[in-house]
C-alpha cells in the first residue's frame, strides 16, 4: 500500500471514527446509547464518515502535505 493511502486511512479514519463518536455523544440526552448502537442509521453514518474522511479529507490533506514537503525543498 502506498504512502499516500496509509495516510489517507489514518487521518480519514481518525476523523470519521470521532464525528461518529462526536454524534453518539450528542444525542445522548435525547437517545440512550444502547438505543443508539441498536439502530442500523448509525452504522451508515459511520460508513457515510469514514468514506468522506478516507476520500475527501484524508485526499486535500495528502496535497497539502505534498505542498508543505515541495515549498520546504525549494
Amino acid at each position: 500500500m502506498s504512502e499516500r493511502w496509509r495516510y489517507q486511512i489514518k487521518t480519514g479514519g481518525f476523523w470519521g471514527i470521532f464525528m461518529t463518536l462526536f454524534n453518539v455523544l450528542f444525542e445522548l440526552k435525547e437517545k440512550p446509547f444502547l438505543t443508539q448502537i441498536s439502530n442500523p442509521n448509525l452504522y451508515l453514518r459511520a460508513f457515510f464518515y469514514l468514506v468522506t474522511g478516507i476520500f475527501l479529507l484524508g485526499y486535500f490533506n495528502w496535497k497539502q502535505l505534498e505542498k508543505r514537503k515541495n515549498s520546504n525543498k525549494n
